[in-house]
């Protein structure tokens, strides 16, 4: 069975926005005269899923190629994958060059690059209401297969892009290589990083947060030079606040063509951090005094911006504010992946966040990171797997990080140091439904760490009882070092951190069903082209025997 997964549910009116708007804005008792006219200013402001009612372009009329921003695949299922492109002539325009009208795309999977054999083609439909995205789950396939794809709209055909299944449910796959990135802020670098994850040899590629950033773009930002003619229009010298910001600086990323090389390269699971709405927003809290319906309104932009420039299936399809982002992926018997999101539901940030003295506020049991419904779906979840690894992919840094060795020491009010009650039940969730090799995977400090993931962090001593592979990022805070300036600190004040490298770069892993394998990659600098990748370190864990080794 084939979906095309941007055609729009026939509904005429924007209800189930009003009614995501009016929900939160009651949770926070904030539906006031106010509130109201901010979910009425949602309902006019952000077109609804749509209609079939938009006129067809012809597309013997497209006199541009539609192409630009190139093609992606994700989320691979045994028998389908998701296949993504957008159709924008001038990226850089609002409506990216075509009016308001749906347009026609034709696609094809092919089991060689020449497409040769093509097992599998159809016709989808690029709305303007999703920004002439284009979302299709091509179904039917076979598992464990390599395909390559491509799209047509009129007379162009976009660049090919190869993608994969997933081994056979419960299948015993010998192997699984997979990349981690995170952290790609435009303006502070190259992506370098990206066209030496394009030449790689891997299965998939876990994408971990900040894909964007909301901050503004200008000369004075960062070092990387700007595509021709972007700057003067003034599109990206503000922060990103409604959907046509957002829906711009997709264009500005995408337009990176390693970027573009590393998604035709490897299907993509995604999951966000905060850049991609605000940062470090928690909930329904913004990071700055705003009203929180004002807030829900950017985060419903942001949301919407996010699926429709992302290889998401269906039930990732946003409603208002909320999207749906946890979901699991399996990879035959060897690995089940949960993937989490830990922005959406948490807790506000305990003492104004930061790197504060924990304390009460900190370490109130009721204090959450993942939202109590995200909680059980995680610890049922691996009380029904029977998977070899069970990896976590995430956002913020799970394992403790003290800053000085000396106490009292602090620790961060945004990463799981922050929410200690909801790490408890994790951990404690993890234990009593037998995990033995539990595998955390995390974003958003822009340095490498690889961590071993303590039963009692305060006690050195404490059971192993899983890893933490922590990824830096691609770009964002520029060059980097080898040795941060906190080095010393850290690694003394953690004695259960055995990596520690803050240049920039990606980190690549290699499940087996006796050990795993992850190499820390590393570019020399990210302010100019061409720096050397280089492979600063590489561990194994033992299936049956959690902790980082040398390899």
């Amino acid at each position: 069975m084939t979906q095309d997964l941007t055609t729009p549910h026939a509904r005429p009116s924007h209800a189930p926005e009003l009614r995501a708007v009016a929900r939160h804005i009651g949770r926070r008792r904030f539906l006031t005269a106010t509130g109201a006219a901010a979910a009425l200013a949602f309902a006019v402001g952000l077109p609804g899923a749509g209609t079939a009612a938009a006129a067809e372009l012809d597309t013997a009329q497209l006199t541009d190629d539609p192409f630009t921003l190139g093609v992606a695949s994700g989320d691979p299922h045994p028998d389908s994958v998701l296949l993504w492109t957008r159709l924008a002539p001038v990226p850089y325009q609002a409506d990216g060059g075509l009016p308001a009208r749906r347009v026609t795309v034709e696609w094809e999977l092919a089991l060689d690059a020449r497409f040769r054999s093509v097992v599998r083609r159809g016709k989808a439909t690029a709305h303007p209401e999703f920004h002439h995205t284009v979302h299709v789950e091509a179904g039917g396939l076979a598992p464990g297969r390599v395909y390559h794809y491509r799209f047509r709209a009129g007379r162009f055909v976009s660049p090919a892009g190869r993608t994969r299944t997933a081994p056979a449910p419960r299948s015993r796959a010998a192997e699984l290589s997979f990349g981690i990135v995170s952290c790609q802020r435009y303006d502070q670098g190259y992506y370098t990083a990206y066209r030496y994850l394009a030449e790689e040899d891997l299965d998939v590629v876990l994408h971990l947060g900040d894909y964007l950033y909301e901050y503004a773009v200008n000369d004075a930002a960062g070092a990387r030079a700007y595509p021709a003619g972007t700057l003067p229009s003034g599109l990206f010298n503000h922060e990103t606040v409604t959907l046509e910001d957002y829906r711009l600086r997709y264009a500005l990323y995408k337009s990176d063509p390693d970027l573009r090389a590393a998604h035709a390269a490897h299907p993509f699971v995604v999951t966000w951090d905060d850049h991609e709405t605000e940062n470090n927003y928690a909930g329904d809290t913004p990071e700055n005094s705003v009203p929180p319906e004002e807030f829900l309104l950017r985060r419903a932009a942001a949301y919407r911006a996010y699926w429709e420039n992302m290889p998401l299936r269906r039930p990732q399809r946003p409603e208002g504010p909320d999207l749906k982002l946890y979901r699991r992926l399996h990879w035959g018997r060897l690995a089940q992946f949960d993937v989490l999101d830990t922005r959406q539901y948490r807790s506000n940030q305990a003492y104004g966040d930061g790197w504060q003295y924990p304390g009460p506020e900190s370490e109130d049991p009721s204090r959450t990171l993942t939202g109590a419904a995200q909680e059980r779906w995680l610890l049922d979840g691996w009380r029904r797997s029977d998977a070899v690894w069970n990896v976590v992919p995430q956002q913020v840094t799970f394992s403790r990080r003290l800053d000085t060795p000396t106490p009292p020491a602090k620790v961060s009010m945004d990463s799981w140091d922050g929410y200690p009650a909801s790490r408890e039940r994790v951990l404690a969730g993890a234990q009593a439904a037998g995990v033995e090799n539990l595998m955390v995977l995390t974003g958003d400090v822009h340095v490498h760490y690889g961590f071993d993931i303590k039963r009692d962090f305060a006690d050195p001593g404490s059971k192993t009882v899983g890893t933490e592979i922590v990824t830096t990022s691609v770009t964002s805070g520029g060059n980097g070092s080898a040795r941060p300036a906190n080095y010393d600190n850290l690694t003394a004040a953690n004695p259960h951190m055995r990596f520690y490298n803050g240049l920039r770069g990606y980190t690549t892993v290699t499940l087996g069903p006796e050990r795993a394998r992850a190499d820390f990659k590393t570019v020399s600098h990210v302010t100019t082209q061409g720096a050397p990748l280089t492979t600063a370190a590489s561990f194994v864990t033992e299936a049956g025997d959690p902790g980082l080794k040398p390899a």
